[in-house]
């Protein structure tokens, strides 16, 4: 059978997904651009409305070069059952109306979980009349943190039981995915997608402004910032508990008085953060100084501070990995992490949501103990290719 074109449903619902699609899609057109044998292939972006911030997805789509979003369902911040249950009806049609060969979903949120629902529990009607269930391709398949009260690791395991493609970027996914019954076959180690989008894209970064914008930048030497430590926090075991949040930003507040913290405050945390501030305020305890909270930033400038940081603390899964990539020391402030490979090969160290032990690792890792770690096996910047030429590959031989 001749297949003359293929088409594939790209899903995003958090931001991080656009880190993580972008190298996929920029191979996928890329090939059909240049190889006149392959079929022509549409991409449809769908956007389910998780992530709404529109500074940030704007700066992204741009820093990105992503394409436009065909369709955005607009489901906004619901709990777990009700933003789930929202993507998954209006999801439904959308797939039915466009009817494609795949369905992409990437990393560990709700739209992940619940695109992939839809997509699996469905049949499509191809060209010539047949009935067939649309693949699905999990991109940063088989991470587990062994931990089922978060609810990622409830949305990642359930996700690769559905998935026909399972794009792995570590040894040990590969274990664990062979471990649940995953077949050999389905699963394909590319490598690491978002360091493609990182590796691309940090020259710019290095050219970003906002060490000037964030006064970062002493007069007597404009090439190199003053020394800083950044700090991402959104994870709701850790910001959702204002006693927990309050532990931890005194704890990150305790680690030096002769460094700076800047401390970009995720959408989740904006409204919590003044008054945890003045919680600790009122407390009596000195080092609030060091703490320097500013608006969410775009991409780029984000990449440039992990970039040049001394240190960075952090509770992300992703900057988990672009830490490793960048070989800049991380401090995780949280018990566990589905990224072991950042903590057995890379620079990160799991430190945990006590005080003490993160002003203990904090002071450690400026004093001299800063772990140093290698890039994983294929975190090379090519991962979007190989991803491409196995989607399409494997696609085109569950049509004939």
């Amino acid at each position: 059978m001749n297949i003359t074109s293929l088409k594939i449903m790209v899903v995003i619902g958090a931001r991080p997904n656009y880190m993580k699609t972008a190298p996929l899609i920029h191979a996928l057109n890329a090939a059909s651009r240049n190889d006149p044998s392959s079929p022509s292939i549409e991409i449809e972006l769908i956007h389910t409305g998780q992530h709404y911030e529109d500074l940030l997805s704007k700066f992204l789509i741009e820093e990105l070069s992503f394409p436009p979003v065909d369709i955005n369902l607009k489901v906004g911040s619901a709990s777990h059952g009700q933003q789930t249950g929202l993507i998954l009806q209006r999801f439904e049609p959308v797939l039915h109306a466009s009817n494609p060969d795949v369905v992409v979903v990437a990393g560990d949120v709700n739209s992940t979980l619940a695109c992939a629902m839809v997509a699996a529990k469905n049949y499509l009607r191809l060209p010539d009349g047949r009935l067939r269930r649309p693949r699905i391709a999990h991109i940063e398949a088989g991470l587990r943190s062994f931990d089922k009260t978060m609810p990622e690791e409830i949305n990642r395991r359930l996700t690769d039981t559905l998935a026909d493609d399972l794009f792995i970027h570590s040894p040990e996914a590969r274990e664990n995915l062979l471990r649940e019954g995953a077949l050999e076959e389905n699963i394909l180690n590319v490598g690491n997608l978002m360091i493609d989008t990182l590796d691309r894209l940090l020259p710019l970064a290095r050219n970003s402004d906002i060490f000037n914008r964030l006064a970062l930048m002493p007069s007597s030497d404009a090439g190199s910032p003053r020394p800083y430590a950044l700090v991402t926090l959104h994870r709701p075991s850790n910001v959702d508990d204002p006693e927990m949040l309050q532990k931890i930003l005194r704890g990150i507040a305790r680690i030096s008085p002769d460094i700076e913290v800047i401390f970009p405050v995720h959408p989740r945390v904006r409204e919590a953060i003044p008054a945890v501030l003045k919680n600790l305020g009122g407390s009596g305890l000195e080092p609030l100084a060091p703490i320097h909270a500013v608006e969410p930033l775009e991409y780029l400038s984000f990449i440039a501070l992990m970039d040049k940081a001394e240190i960075v603390l952090t509770d992300s899964g992703g900057v988990q990995e672009e830490t490793t990539a960048l070989g800049v020391p991380c401090l995780t402030i949280r018990e566990n992490t589905e990224r072991p490979i950042t903590v057995e090969m890379g620079t990160n160290t799991l430190v945990g949501t006590d005080e003490e032990r993160i002003v203990a690792a904090g002071r450690r890792a400026l004093t001299g103990g800063r772990k140093k770690g290698l890039r994983p096996p294929l975190w090379d910047g090519r991962a979007g290719e190989r991803a491409a030429r196995l989607l399409v590959e494997r696609t085109l031989e569950a049509r004939k």
